[in-house]
């Protein structure tokens, strides 16, 4: 009889603290019970505040080597470290001086009237070349060569390379073959108007603290490609993740516009085009826009239906807490996790500086940066301001995909964290725990 007694007294247990509980209620005013409503509601509030404080992804500072690059020398040599051109660090300590200045944000729109509500939008220095590459690498050395061959086959062909190329110089004109064109019509076309507006293209490979020959490759690729200081290596002294080394490369890029593709290959870039087009049809009056490419057309195709059940149905899931998660417009999104995704220059200010995951799910919390950007001004045909816009605009755009050999990603255990990692990241932005604001 004694489990019969121990099974009774389990099951009666939360019964009685139920009724100790009404019975207490029943005895209380209701302003009581309201005032100790509210305290639990605070005291939860509290609690979660402070584990989110601790358990939130916090990304370390950059190290003083991976404020360096390594290319080569046209003599086939390897160069010296070199200093990494770096449009953060003036953003921010311009931003700095602007927080302790009350002058008006206003300057660049002398159109704007007296009172009228325009946030700031931030500033970044102009392009040096037309467009950037970013590889985020970890031990690629048997798939980085495919990649680097189909880039620069297209970039080659499509945008040239500088005439002359060294620490510091700035392209001057189309180099090999004749590109072809493409579009290039930014709603505001002063950065077209410079005396010499940029062209060319540069490759930061990030070798995130990579323990096989990636490094070698990539300088082998250069060499045989006379890619001199147009590939450019920054090596990160300790692994920080796929969102930590796009993260960090973003920071450097000298574009007009910011590319990030996965080292396997597995997006087809030829499709770039595609990319800068739809980022161009939905950029604002201050030239934000972001677009990323989307496999969302695949669904049902044979490249997804012979997935295994388990890889489909977790991606299916993900998509579902995805949609619950996160803010409108991001959710909106059908593909958030594709690696390749374009920003145009001025959207980097709003999106770079804030970023805070450096794993997985990093896409998602630079969309939901993009999201939330400040507003920036609308401007009617003749270049007043009729209004505001808030947010930058996002194009999901269809690109070529197909399965690449030798993920790094563990189905189950990553999906677990990628689907925690999403919970921590929402709860910290809605809480305040992470903010817009200069460290």
């Amino acid at each position: 009889m004694a489990p019969s007694s121990t099974i009774s007294d389990i099951v009666g247990a939360p019964l009685q603290l139920v009724w100790f509980l009404y019975d207490v209620a029943a005895e209380t005013s209701t302003p009581t019970l309201f005032l100790i409503a509210v305290s639990a509601a605070g005291l939860a509030f509290g609690l979660i505040y402070i584990v989110l404080h601790i358990v939130a992804p916090k990304p370390r500072l950059p190290y003083p080597s991976e404020k360096t690059y390594i290319t080569t020398n046209p003599d086939g040599t390897i160069s010296k470290p070199r200093p990494l051109p770096c449009w953060y660090d003036r953003w921010h300590a311009e931003s700095r001086l602007k927080e302790q200045s009350s002058s008006s944000t206003t300057a660049s729109y002398p159109t704007i009237p007296a009172g009228f509500p325009v946030p700031d939008f931030g500033t970044v220095e102009p392009a040096e070349v037309e467009i950037s590459v970013v590889i985020p690498a970890y031990n690629e050395a048997d798939r980085l060569n495919p990649t680097l061959e189909e880039m620069v086959a297209y970039l080659d062909e499509h945008f040239g390379r500088p005439a002359i190329s060294g620490p510091g110089s700035r392209p001057t004109s189309k180099g090999t073959g004749t590109p072809k064109p493409h579009r290039n019509v930014f709603k505001d076309a002063s950065a077209h108007k410079r005396q010499h507006p940029p062209s060319g293209y540069e490759i930061l490979l990030i070798n995130d603290g990579s323990t096989d020959r990636t490094v070698d490759v990539a300088l082998d690729f250069s060499r045989q490609h006379n890619l001199h200081d147009i590939l450019r290596i920054v090596t990160l002294e300790k692994n920080r993740g796929k969102g930590g080394g796009v993260t960090h490369g973003l920071r450097h890029v000298r574009g007009e516009y910011a590319v990030f593709a996965d080292a396997d290959g597995a997006s087809r870039f030829g499709d770039l085009g595609k990319l800068i087009e739809g980022c161009e049809d939905v950029v604002d009056g201050s030239n934000r826009g972001v677009a990323i490419g989307s496999r969302a057309h695949l669904v049902g195709s044979e490249a997804v239906v012979k997935r295994s059940a388990v890889r489909n149905f977790l991606m299916r899931s993900f998509h579902f807490v995805l949609m619950i998660l996160t803010p409108p417009a991001t959710s909106r999104i059908r593909d958030t996790q594709c690696g390749f995704k374009l920003f145009s220059r001025a959207a980097l200010p709003h999106i770079v500086p804030y970023m805070h995951t450096e794993g997985w799910i990093f896409d998602i919390e630079m969309l939901m940066l993009a999201e939330s950007a400040p507003a920036t001004p609308v401007l009617a045909s003749d270049g007043s301001v009729i209004g505001t816009s808030y947010g930058i605009k996002v194009a999901e755009v269809p690109i070529g995909w197909h399965e690449v050999g030798g993920s790094k990603m563990n189905l189950v255990k990553d999906s677990v964290k990628m689907a925690i990692g999403l919970a921590v990241l929402r709860a910290s932005w809605m809480l305040g725990v992470y903010r817009r604001r200069l460290a």
